[in-house]
């Protein structure tokens, strides 16, 4: 901590992070252990977040994230969208194909940012909020592949066939090393399979794009 910092506010952010990090929430004592003050600070840092819907227990008093938060995450895909679309421009200029920023929402892969290609006679429509299930499609196949050590072993991008819409394949990397935000960036193409320099291409890609969100 500086002079220039809030505790008080340090000790709250830290309380959504370790929240954020659980799937079952954290009692106030595991909360005190973690955060290494005693329960009454734990007590009133929940109570002031629960104001604002950014916490709430559950009836075994439990803290867990609150809903609140959604409100503030839905204004990050704006700004994550404008940080992306000159990679992905540039992406979809270079492969010939639309190219698309995916973020995970849920369980689901949410499509937040898209490019088409201008000098093509025809590509595929993909659009902006477009969903599907993570575990199909290049994009979600990519995001699940971030999530293990797939990337380090294999070529670092996923390719797909017909697994969304029947003709088109597609190739996705992971967006790597950017905190808070997990997905991938890729194209679509009307094609049997993408040609392995389109995969590299889009690795390249992802790679731009994580250096733009960091």
């Amino acid at each position: 901590m500086t002079a220039e910092t809030s505790q008080t506010l340090d000790r709250g952010l830290r309380v959504l992070t370790l929240l954020a990090d659980t799937d079952h929430g954290l009692t106030v004592t595991e909360l005190s252990n973690k955060l290494g003050v005693n329960r009454t600070v734990v007590y009133r840092l929940l109570a002031t977040l629960e104001q604002h819907a950014l916490v709430r227990r559950d009836l075994g008093g439990r803290a867990r994230v609150g809903l609140g938060v959604l409100r503030l995450g839905r204004q990050v895909h704006p700004l994550v969208r404008e940080a992306a679309l000159p990679a992905l421009r540039s992406l979809a200029e270079d492969v010939g194909a639309t190219a698309h920023l995916t973020l995970v929402d849920g369980t689901e892969a949410l499509a937040v940012a898209v490019v088409e290609p201008s000098w093509t006679d025809y590509h595929v429509a993909y659009r902006t909020g477009f969903r599907h299930p993570l575990d199909r499609g290049a994009a979600g196949r990519a995001i699940l592949m971030g999530r293990g050590s797939e990337c380090e072993e294999g070529p670092g991008f996923a390719l797909t066939h017909g697994e969304l819409e029947a003709g088109a394949s597609g190739a996705a990397a992971p967006v790597l090393g950017v905190g808070g935000i997990e997905g991938s960036v890729g194209v679509v193409m009307l094609a049997d399979s993408v040609p392995d320099q389109v995969g590299v291409r889009v690795v390249h890609a992802a790679h731009e794009v994580a250096d733009a969100l960091r």
